[in-house]
């Protein structure tokens, strides 16, 4: 294959090699205005005209997959008879270079790389795309554990009648499905791909391994994969069959999604009594590790923080988990391993003022690169809300608002990451401001009393604000045009949550009432009535729009209600002081909710 360091393609001048196979060589490379860096993959074989037609739709329908798991592609050319994709590059390698052949993975860490495939892939399955390449030399680690599937260019869309004639069996003979073989690949395909690897990284070796790729074919077709409990005694019977059941030699016997695959896993691995010595590595302090007896127990307990936790937050991709406490620390940790990544400690306070509460805010972007975080920071004896944007992979600091008199109680990132709503309370309003610039580009006046929460809709376009007059208020985020008052509340509104379709509005308040309304009528859905003064200083709207999450009526409980009737459906008991925030992962199925104690206990809702 024709070497093409040095060389200039469309707009990329390629550095130096970085990958090779068969098909296709990878080059780093640098577009030669901006200066940034890609990964350029080059196919230089000769082409037939008809073939390259079909090798642009299908690097048309692969540019079509925008998933944060997923490696964008950014451009395509033809220089000559090279044809060459241009796609996003990541620094850390594949996950062959993290865990080489014979490794062993520790089981937490399968589970941590399988949600991220499993989520990627069920995306690509939703828009007709099957993979057809799943193995962890098509993985790449982008920071920390966070992965992103590459290797596209196998790749056919499951609406169309052929593919490329040279790719008929392309992919890995170790982990093709048996199918697959036969050129007839299919969404259930990805899923046996992933349950080979998976079987990999439990026992150091594939279920079929021969001396050339037909000897490996007629073992897919026709053996029965080696007992993996033979190979890994700890693991269980149950975990065993849901990955044999992956690796079905028909299609049809093979679970109906490959996340349908990932949650049965996911389930056997919870309920399990694995301890982490037998397949994990040894519990970095200061993890304590919980083992799991009934799903409602704790996967995990973090417990770095010194005082209260009073701020948690879910990362975008679902891998993360940032929490900030009045021990004045922001810290950023692995959600289902509990392994500290770093910590962020530019906020100060001053102990004994009466609102006093360290970081009270920590907020993800949408794009899941920035962290917005805020609380208490004194300035000439002046209490001055600062809200504090940050890098998260190197906690470098990017930039401060500061314009808020009094500490900031709430502060949330745009849907589309431009700018950040924010209320420092004591004044009754809430500032709208760039987060480019730190520029403020609107005041929002129209509450009379301390402001507790601010939202935005799931479009971006309106905001609601909830406040100690009694009122819900949904504003216009482009004008500031008071759009609608809910006012069904006898007290104060302490907590307030949208629908993910935009169409309700849970909100709670010291009447000891959550109530659920339609925010164009203002009807109300349902309430809950506590019968007390109970304050419901924070409510989560699930991802999937099925549910509502709440501090319980109890000071150490976490409540999950039915969102649609309003029927308590879990109570969550794992906490043993006053629990201070929550958070929903993104695909709904965990919480993170954190204590006054300064401990964060990771659990799965049944």
């Amino acid at each position: 294959m024709q070497d093409f360091i040095g060389q200039q393609l469309g707009n990329y001048r390629l550095l130096r090699l970085i990958g090779r196979g068969g098909f296709a060589d990878v080059y780093l490379g640098e577009h030669i205005y901006l200066r940034t860096q890609v990964a350029v993959k080059v196919v230089s074989e000769k082409w037939e005209p008809q073939d390259m037609e079909s090798f642009l739709k299908e690097a048309q329908t692969v540019a079509t997959l925008k998933h944060p798991h997923i490696l964008r592609v950014l451009d395509f050319g033809i220089e000559g008879t090279a044809l060459f994709l241009v796609m996003e590059y990541a620094p850390k390698g594949t996950l062959r270079q993290r865990h080489p052949r014979g490794s062993i993975v520790p089981f937490p860490v399968i589970m941590l790389y399988t949600r991220q495939l499993a989520m990627a892939l069920q995306y690509a399955h939703n828009h007709k795309v099957v993979h057809r390449d799943v193995k962890p030399e098509n993985v790449l680690v982008e920071a920390e554990d966070k992965i992103v599937l590459s290797d596209f260019g196998l790749a056919i869309s499951a609406h169309q009648t052929q593919s490329l004639s040279t790719q008929e069996t392309a992919g890995t003979a170790l982990y093709m499905a048996p199918e697959q073989f036969r050129g007839k690949a299919r969404p259930a395909s990805d899923q046996y791909a992933l349950g080979v690897v998976i079987y990999e990284w439990l026992s150091g070796a594939c279920p079929f391994e021969g001396s050339n790729s037909i000897e490996i074919a007629m073992q897919h077709v026709l053996d029965r994969p080696p007992s993996l409990r033979e190979k890994v005694p700890n693991i269980t019977a149950e975990v065993e069959q849901v990955i044999l059941r992956a690796l079905a030699k028909e299609p049809e016997q093979r679970f109906a999604t490959i996340q349908e695959f990932a949650t049965a896993l996911e389930e056997v691995y919870q309920l399990t009594l694995l301890d982490s010595t037998q397949l994990a590595s040894p519990p970095q302090p200061p993890i304590r590790r919980v083992k799991i007896t009934q799903p409602r127990e704790a996967l995990l307990t973090y417990h770095a923080h010194s005082k209260e936790v009073s701020a948690i937050d879910w990362s975008p991709e679902g891998t993360r988990i940032v929490s900030g406490g009045r021990d004045e620390t922001v810290q950023l940790w692995h959600a289902f391993t509990g392994k500290p990544i770093l910590t962020y400690s530019g906020h100060s306070s001053t102990e004994g003022h009466p609102s006093t509460v360290g970081v009270s805010v920590v907020a993800w972007s949408p794009d899941g690169s920035r962290i917005a975080s805020a609380g208490n920071d004194e300035t000439a004896q002046v209490w001055d809300g600062t809200v504090q944007v940050w890098d998260t992979s190197t906690g470098e600091h990017i930039l401060s608002y500061h314009d808020q008199f009094g500490s900031v109680r709430a502060a949330m990132w745009s849907p589309n990451g431009r700018y950040i709503a924010s209320l420092g309370g004591w004044d009754s309003t809430v500032h709208l401001w760039d987060t480019s610039t730190g520029r403020r580009v609107l005041t929002y006046h129209g509450h009379s009393s301390f402001v507790h929460e601010v939202v935005w809709s799931p479009d971006g376009t309106c905001l609601a604000s909830g406040s100690d007059d009694k009122t819900v208020q949904i504003w216009d985020a482009s004008t500031g045009v008071r759009l609608k008052t809910y006012d069904g509340h006898s007290e104060s509104v302490t907590a307030v949550t949208w629908s993910p379709d935009g169409k309700c509005i849970a909100s709670g308040s010291s009447d000891g009432m959550i109530q659920v309304w339609d925010t164009s009528t203002g009807s109300q859905v349902w309430h809950y009535d506590a019968h007390s003064n109970h304050s419901w200083p924070c409510l989560r709207w699930s991802p999937d729009g099925t549910r509502i999450a709440s501090l319980g009526r109890g000071d150490s409980t976490v409540d999950i209600w039915d969102a649609s009737t309003g029927e308590l459906i879990q109570t969550y008991r794992g906490h043993s002081s006053l629990v201070e925030a929550i958070a929903w992962s993104p695909d709904g199925s965990y919480i993170a909710s954190g204590d006054y104690q300064g401990t964060v206990h990771v659990w799965r809702l049944v």
